[in-house]
């Protein structure tokens, strides 16, 4: 995903309207008040209903934190970078990722707005309980977890200086956004990128 000038300042616009517009922005505070009382509600409700032992519990919520972790190397490296011919198909890409690239500094598009978000989500609860029947209940807790983690550590790399032992993690995905955008497509930890051979070389800045 290349754009002949990556601007640092500003906005892109999506939509016309002023509404839909605004729809396509979101602040963290908004996505952790959705989904941290879905959380808790969801590990509450194995222990207590679904009679999921606490051990049980815990192995269930790191399965969910790991697959969120290759969930988001997939969708980021296979969907979010699909390479399309048709312009509405362009539109679309760009509608979804491109404009982050192109404004990778825009604060307001690091998460996913809640409306999608939630449709998105339900989708994936969907998927997940035909896979683990009610074990779900417990796995994907740590799924949303993965991903909170993963939209928080995007936001931080975008809006704030490097801590010393994340330096690693900024440094892949500012050289994915202006050097080479077809590696460095973990966010939230490298391991895929390790695994899949697209780590950005330790020597390049």
């Amino acid at each position: 995903m290349q754009f002949d000038k990556i601007k640092n300042k500003g906005q892109g616009r999506l939509f016309r309207s002023d509404y839909l517009e605004m729809a396509t922005k979101t602040h963290p505070i908004v996505i952790y008040s959705i989904y941290f009382p879905i959380i808790t509600f969801f590990l509450y409700y194995a222990h207590a209903y679904k009679n999921i032992t606490f051990n049980r519990e815990i192995l269930l919520f790191i399965g969910g934190v790991i697959s969120w972790t290759l969930f988001e190397y997939i969708l980021h490296r296979w969907i979010f970078h699909i390479a399309v011919e048709s312009e509405r198909a362009k539109k679309i890409v760009y509608a979804i990722h491109g404009v982050h690239h192109e404004f990778p500094r825009d604060k307001e598009r690091l998460f996913m707005p809640p409306l999608p978000s939630l449709i998105v989500a339900s989708l994936f609860f969907c998927l997940w309980y035909s896979v683990l029947g009610w074990n779900v209940v417990a796995f994907f807790p740590g799924f949303l977890f993965g991903y909170l983690v993963y939209g928080s550590m995007h936001f931080a790399i975008h809006a704030f200086s490097p801590p010393r032992f994340l330096k690693a993690l900024w440094r892949n995905h500012h050289l994915h956004h202006y050097k080479h955008p077809e590696k460095g497509f973990g966010v939230s930890s490298v391991l895929w990128d390790i695994v899949f051979r697209t780590m950005p070389r330790k020597d390049e800045t």
